[in-house]
């Protein structure tokens, strides 16, 4: 399992100077904005992350329109729930799998959003089929499509991935957004769908107290998700994808914040 960081796609060059700081040589490659995922981009990253030793595992796509990371208007802006954004979110996500395929990335990951939880809702399998497009897209690049946690609950996950049915679906588990949107248990979600992840989002947070807000993201070893079982018991299950660091905070401390996770997690993974 080894250690990395998110690590924002830029135009301004010094594409991984972010990740090196920390000693580290993986990444996940995050970017909101397709404008960025052209040719050029792409041999500039090879080029870059040649000359770095730092590997891509991932590209992080984010998608156009708005994105409200609450209760209140999530459902109707993120991911391909909201219809009236599907069709230039599916493309959106197939221009980042061109991108991902460009750079000998091995998945895109995005969030799909507040996935009806309710299968016999008309919205569901529509849902699911635009789901389906963009993994079977990334299916004919050669690369795998990776859901990552946050809006659903586990058994939706599962659920939607057995209706997608392609054959190169994972799952990016963020185990503090199943706490921040008060979706599941990050240990107990193993259980439902362990043998889909593929790569792990070092954070952490606290359940939430109101019914409009996600919960308070805090340090990773300072919320609910019990990173010390939570890393045995991926090892448990053999899991060998990396642990990649995510602190939404900026400035400074989101700094010390990472410095001090990488030690923590050496001495949980030891």
């Amino acid at each position: 399992m080894e250690i990395g960081v998110m690590n924002v796609l830029s135009k301004n060059g010094h594409q991984f100077e972010h990740v090196s700081k920390y000693g580290l040589n993986v990444c996940q490659l995050v970017s909101w904005d397709t404008s960025l995922a052209t040719e050029e981009m792409a041999k500039t990253i090879l080029r870059d992350s040649k000359d770095s030793g730092i590997r891509v595992c991932a590209v992080w796509g984010g998608v156009p329109g708005p994105a409200k990371w609450n209760f209140v208007e999530g459902p109707v802006t993120l991911g391909l729930v909201p219809e009236q954004y599907r069709v230039e979110r599916v493309q959106a996500l197939k221009k980042w799998a061109d991108f991902a395929s460009l750079i000998g990335a091995p998945a895109i990951i995005t969030h799909c959003g507040f996935i009806p939880e309710n299968m016999t809702d008309a919205n569901y399998q529509t849902v699911v089929d635009a789901i389906k497009e963009v993994a079977q897209y990334c299916e004919q690049k050669g690369i795998e499509f990776w859901f990552e946690t946050g809006q659903e609950t586990p058994v939706v996950l599962l659920r939607t991935i057995e209706r997608v049915g392609t054959s190169n679906l994972g799952i990016n588990l963020d185990p503090a957004n199943l706490v921040l949107y008060g979706k599941g248990n990050p240990i107990d979600s193993l259980d439902v769908f362990g043998k889909y992840v593929r790569n792990i989002h070092v954070k952490d947070g606290l359940y939430p107290t109101g019914g409009d807000r996600l919960g308070l993201e805090v340090p990773a070893g300072e919320g609910k998700v019990q990173f010390p079982e939570f890393i045995r018991k991926l090892q448990g299950m053999g899991f060998k994808g990396e642990l990649i660091i995510e602190r939404e905070i900026s400035g400074e401390q989101q700094a010390v914040d990472i410095r001090n996770t990488i030690i923590k997690l050496r001495e949980w993974k030891a």
